[in-house]
């Protein structure tokens, strides 16, 4: 009408409901418009989250919970019951928040169904950091292949602290044989987000190597899992 203006951008923020913005600054509707791309961090946690509660927005939640866990990721890592005890999560928000984090490790664990080619070193290294990057203690797996560098299956096979006390060579070649694999990687993670590798690593590198030797399965990698970014022992040239 003559003489209305439009609503500032922080007007429409006062007024806490979504709905009541103009259809080209809501979350959803930029979504479905230009993807989800062009979304903020915030905007797309308020996605999952749907709606607000009284006197805030789902916008409003979703910068609460990034502030309080550090991001995206942190929000995602959050435990179910952590989440649900925050006012205007609850149980139902909470269950999404832990599904979609549970549905983007999924999507990485297709890389490595039974039967792919590893065609590439980033291809395991992608899924390893999904799998191993954000927990809180050791774990020390095994990617199994065939002579075609196929997956036969990723196995973790020991926990704790990695070295020569807690890794077993034998256990490593017992599960080799188990799977029929020509070929093995190797993979640890450092909680302390730092992925270089120690003394123990290498040590233990080299003799799971020697035992799998003695059964012609390759050692192809040992992939060490930091925060946001791995190191390969085989590409340091430490095989």
């Amino acid at each position: 009408m003559p003489g209305m203006q439009t609503p500032s951008r922080s007007a429409l923020a006062d007024a806490r409901r979504i709905k009541d913005w103009p259809l080209e600054e809501r979350p959803r509707e930029r979504l479905a418009r230009g993807g989800p791309g062009q979304l903020s961090d915030a905007e797309l946690l308020a996605v999952m989250l749907g709606r607000g509660t009284r006197g805030a927005s789902a916008l409003d939640l979703a910068r609460d919970l990034l502030l309080r866990f550090g991001g995206v990721r942190g929000v995602l890592n959050a435990p179910h019951h952590l989440l649900a005890g925050i006012h205007g999560i609850g149980p139902g928000k909470a269950a999404l928040l832990v599904a979609a984090r549970e549905c983007s490790l999924r999507l990485m664990q297709e890389k490595l169904l039974p039967g792919r080619l590893l065609a590439s070193p980033a291809d395991s290294q992608d899924y390893l950091m999904a799998r191993l990057r954000d927990l809180p203690h050791e774990v020390f797996g095994c990617i199994f292949l065939d002579n075609r560098h196929r997956v036969l299956g990723f196995d973790e096979l020991f926990r704790g602290t990695i070295d020569n006390t807690t890794v077993y060579p034998r256990e490593v070649v017992r599960q080799a044989l188990h799977r029929n694999a020509a070929a093995v990687i190797l993979a640890h993670n450092h909680p302390s987000g730092v992925p270089e590798p120690s003394d123990a690593d290498r040590l233990i590198t080299r003799r799971i190597r020697d035992a799998l030797d003695l059964v012609d399965v390759r050692l192809l990698d040992h992939v060490v899992v930091g925060d946001g970014a791995c190191v390969s022992l085989a590409g340091r040239g430490l095989l």
